[in-house]
């Protein structure tokens, strides 16, 4: 049988483990078949881009699998206009997806080798809508605040007051939170100055560090 190539593994993906597994936002779908996973993969690892699995991409990073990436960024509910705060940049990925569905990422990482790689492959993908900054995600980055939506992409004991500050009204914020072994995947959504909480599935993140997270 003849290997498949790129393309045909990511479709394959894309309909085995995101249509299948009840991913409806037509948006959603199509910035997973748009965006070439594998290019955000380290080389040596690069063969199990489309695995049905987190792969680690180093610095004790992860790579999200495929269907988590899309569940979280339906839960997102982005929109063609908003303004997006990524926290944990890692890798670039849900970077990317997030870059084809909106106005403006804002993306934050706090391992600098991280970022600069993340850079330069959504350079190469001739993406041009994501700022990047060097620093602290665990609060925010209050510089370029309100932003429309929030996704903070390592497990927190909570979320930080100072991000929820940086949530415009009517904004929805999603994050996994909870003690390291296990977090919750709750969808936080801002209404009349009080925050609205909805449970989405049981998942597994690396901790997100920092004085709004967890201590280095």
């Amino acid at each position: 049988m003849t290997p498949l190539d790129p393309v045909e593994k990511l479709d394959a993906m894309v309909r085995e483990q995101i249509i299948a597994r009840g991913i409806k936002d037509p948006r959603v779908i199509e910035a997973m078949k748009w965006v070439p996973r594998d290019r955000f993969f380290p080389q040596a690892i690069e063969s199990h881009a489309f695995d049905d699995a987190a792969a680690p991409i180093g610095y004790g990073q992860t790579i999200s699998q495929p269907y988590i990436v899309a569940l979280m960024t339906e839960a997102l509910e982005v929109q063609a206009d908003h303004r997006v705060l990524e926290i944990g940049t890692g890798s670039g990925y849900q970077t990317a997806i997030l870059s084809k569905l909106t106005k403006e990422v804002f993306t934050i990482e706090r391992h600098k080798p991280l970022l600069d790689q993340a850079f330069e492959t959504l350079s190469r993908l001739g993406i041009r809508n994501v700022r990047f900054c060097f620093g602290d995600g665990s609060v925010g980055w209050p510089a370029h605040a309100p932003y429309d939506r929030i996704i903070i992409t390592a497990g927190t004991p909570q979320v930080d007051d100072r991000i929820f500050a940086q949530l415009a009204e009517g904004g929805i914020c999603v994050a996994p939170v909870g003690p390291l072994d296990e977090q919750s995947l709750i969808q936080f959504t801002k209404q009349e100055n009080r925050i609205l909480r909805k449970q989405i599935c049981g998942v597994k993140f690396v901790p997100l560090i920092g004085e709004g997270g967890w201590p280095t």
